[in-house]
């Protein structure tokens, strides 16, 4: 093969890789790739200081098919409620936030702080793009239009004692309406040592709820219906919290008055008269704040139980 051939091969083959690079960034705009995740890693943590490692993330659990509440959240938009969660290899062993680290020191000029590690600020532009398709669904697999924006939803980090006694970062994705409060109450938990197993973003798990509650992860935000109907979660709009809810599990009742707990490893947490760790009742301070807060309890519910399930009306 002569000279001039071999260049013509080499062009050719050029070319082809410069289209293929600008077709797989013109498809995969909104969503930011694990490779470039890590990349971004490699650099600093929200402090700004240099990142000696990557978090690992949760491998993608099986989908549940667990059913949901039915609470009704008045906002402008259908008719809202509640969110559902095995254990995965524990993102409590993440060495940095995801959050925390997308965001950076990004939204400093923004930010909002009880102290240095209670704040909450709006969600970066790399957050967004990490969250869309997981948590925040992407534009082009929707029906329609979301029904909240990321403009509306807040970036939220704090400090927790977990259930080795240890003082760990926590962050959370809730509307903007709550998010002050949930800074106010997670500092006064963290002052009066209330333990909280993990605080991940859902998309730790894939979004996938029930992986997230079997996994005794508290978590806010996750655009999604109730399960067997096309009502949109509390969760949807960053409006409800779950807390401890392997603990805490979400009960429904059949009409022979038979009870299914979901998540399924949570029955032994299912007689709330049965006294054990971390359990949500109305003497229990998690409880107080929220209410203080004017949350609504899922435990109060009537025709279904939500003992993990704290919630906020616009």
């Amino acid at each position: 093969m002569d000279r001039e051939k071999i260049w013509k091969m080499v062009a050719t083959l050029a070319a082809i890789i410069v289209i293929a690079t600008s077709l797989s960034k013109l498809f995969g705009k909104n969503a930011m790739s694990l490779s470039e995740y890590a990349a971004l890693n490699k650099g600093t943590d929200a402090s700004g200081v240099e990142a000696t490692s990557e978090p690992t993330l949760a491998p993608t659990p099986e989908p549940s098919l667990e059913p949901e509440d039915d609470a009704i959240v008045s906002i402008p938009s259908p008719d809202n409620n509640h969110a559902s969660q095995s254990p995965s290899p524990s993102p409590g062993h993440q060495t940095a936030l995801i959050g925390a680290s997308l965001n950076g020191n990004s939204q400093l000029e923004q930010r909002i702080s009880q102290n240095e590690d209670f704040y909450y600020e709006p969600v970066s532009d790399n957050l967004r793009r990490y969250m869309t398709g997981i948590s925040y669904p992407a534009t082009e697999a929707a029906d329609s239009a979301p029904e909240i924006t990321f403009d509306q939803l807040k970036y939220v980090h704090i400090l927790h004692y977990n259930f080795d006694g240890q003082s760990v970062e926590g962050e959370l994705v809730c509307h903007e309406a709550i998010a002050a409060d949930l800074v106010e109450i997670f500092q006064e938990l963290y002052e009066n040592a209330y333990q909280l197993e993990s605080v991940l973003l859902i998309d730790v798990y894939e979004g996938n709820d029930m992986a997230s509650m079997e996994a005794n992860n508290t978590c806010c935000f996750n655009y999604r219906t109730v399960d067997g109907t096309e009502r949109l979660s509390a969760h949807a709009f960053g409006l409800a919290v779950d807390i401890n809810p392997l603990y805490n599990p979400y009960i429904t009742y059949g009409e022979d008055d038979s009870e299914k707990v979901s998540p399924s490893s949570a029955i032994p947490y299912a007689d709330r008269d049965a006294s054990f760790p971390y359990k949500i009742d109305e003497e229990d301070l998690c409880y107080k704040l929220f209410i203080q807060h004017g949350f609504t309890w899922g435990g109060n519910w009537n025709n279904v139980k939500d003992y993990q399930h704290f919630q906020k009306t616009l």
